[in-house]
């Protein structure tokens, strides 16, 4: 009986599951096919970007000297009317400031610094003789949370943009998830898409040439971002519930994030932690707002390429999620919830935080039914089908999609290779990343000591110059 019960329970978290991935295909489907005219029209000339609000772009950045060039020419070359760069060199122990001051003939900037959100001591503050508008906070070192702070201390506009150093946007991201603000006088969070610059070509701070990367731990992750910016975020943002903003790029209303406190230094995952606690905020005093993700702008970021690296990413997001969850209870099934307090945070309780948990789970308890004769071999095979072809199914949904709205990947060559992946990764891969995530639910359960730590940068493969 008790193993008939056990079993009732795994067959409806496994439908309950799939139904409402489903659900966010759907809507992610049909959002790409109502934007599909303003893609269109983002090809010609618009006289209203003129009127586009500037922004100051946050640059964080620890021990990035190999690759903080590449990303600030890249974010000094994007097309907007207004802008400013500010990176904050959080106490880097490498040559990340020496290799800025060289590159871009930084000064000293006497300036007034105003302290809206505590943060470590600011030691100086530089601005390039060569771009007026990029400038350089020299603080002590106390995470990125805490960067991030500074720089909005420091941030001159109204609409501020948090990209990480390892990043690269597109010459027109700016311009596109900065529209939504235009449209909406509640919008007060937008986020774009990232996607994994590994593998492809770039010079001058442009990716050039977008390719696939032979690494197969960047390959995979290739299509896990696919899969959760084209379907998650985006079918979760057609019902304002979208809970997570990439801290690789995301675009906030300043007051806002100042009225909620700023970013939280003593948590993991930040960049959750203060969307969830933005929509706790809005929905609890009853404001109009919304939160908004915007396909189209991209923002190419470094993948960790060895197993090691990705795996304590891994964890770390987990952890992050943990607190980002357990800090907002109050959210789930409030009065003035909305979709994000009665489906979205619930989704990502059962889901994706214990979602490993009874992942794992059942397939030990599968393997012991099928064991112990509770289960046929017929079934412990249909079961292992379905719960692949699913994963299978969900995965390669995101590549069509892909392919139909955007087209990054052009060659046929590409498009056979990520669908290759979109097989392979549900056999193993996804079950490790699943073991991983246990670990990291682990570690916040015990409190075990845990931080973002370093990862080692290889750099953005240069484009060969043709002549």
């Amino acid at each position: 009986m008790i193993a008939e019960w056990i079993t009732l329970v795994m067959v409806v978290y496994f439908l309950a599951l799939n139904t409402i991935h489903l659900l966010l295909t759907l809507l992610a489907a049909r959002a790409l096919v109502s934007n599909q005219h303003f893609r269109e029209m983002d090809q010609l000339p618009m006289a209203f970007s003129l009127l586009s609000p500037p922004i100051s772009v946050l640059v964080p950045a620890f021990n990035e000297a190999k690759t903080i060039v590449a990303t600030v020419e890249s974010l000094l070359q994007l097309n907007h009317p207004e802008f400013e760069v500010v990176v904050i060199n959080d106490g880097s122990k490498d040559e990340t400031l020496q290799v800025l001051q060289q590159h871009f003939a930084l000064l000293p900037y006497p300036e007034a610094y105003r302290i809206q959100l505590p943060t470590q001591v600011v030691k100086a503050i530089y601005c390039s003789s060569l771009f007026p508008n990029l400038r350089v906070i020299d603080k002590d070192n106390g995470g990125k949370a805490d960067s991030l702070n500074a720089g909005i201390n420091a941030a001159r506009f109204p609409l501020f943009c948090g990209v990480d150093a390892d990043s690269i946007l597109q010459r027109d991201s700016l311009q596109k998830v900065v529209k939504p603000f235009l449209h909406d006088p509640t919008m007060v969070a937008t986020g774009g898409t990232i996607r994994v610059a590994n593998g492809c070509h770039v010079r001058g701070g442009d990716v050039r040439q977008v390719d696939l990367p032979r690494n197969p731990w960047a390959l995979f992750q290739v299509m896990e971002y696919l899969r959760a910016f084209l379907l998650g975020r985006l079918g979760w943002s057609s019902l304002n519930a979208m809970l997570i903003i990439s801290g690789a790029f995301g675009v906030f209303r300043k007051q806002t994030v100042i009225d909620v406190g700023g970013y939280k230094t003593r948590t993991i995952g930040e960049d959750m932690e203060l969307v969830v606690r933005i929509h706790h905020h809005m929905r609890s005093t009853g404001q109009a707002y919304r939160i908004e993700f915007v396909p189209d702008p991209v923002c190419w970021t470094e993948a960790p390429e060895d197993r090691r690296t990705l795996r304590n990413q891994r964890i770390r997001w987990q952890r992050g999620l943990s607190e980002s969850l357990s800090s907002h209870w109050g959210l789930m099934f409030s009065r003035r919830g909305g979709w994000v307090g009665w489906l979205a945070f619930p989704y990502m309780v059962l889901f994706e935080w214990l979602g490993p948990l009874i992942e794992l789970a059942g397939y030990i308890w599968t393997l012991y039914a099928w064991w112990a004769g509770f289960l046929s071999g017929s079934s412990l095979v249909l079961f292992a089908c379905v719960s692949l072809g699913m994963g299978i199914a969900l995965s390669v949904m995101s590549v069509l999609l892909e392919q139909i709205s955007f087209q990054m990947y052009p060659y046929f060559r590409q498009t056979l290779k990520l669908t290759a992946v979109a097989f392979l990764e549900n056999l193993g891969y996804r079950q490790l990343a699943a073991w991983w995530r246990l670990v990291g639910l682990y570690r916040w359960a015990t409190q075990s000591e845990g931080s973002w730590g370093a990862m080692t940068r290889k750099g953005h493969k240069p484009s060969p110059d043709k002549k």
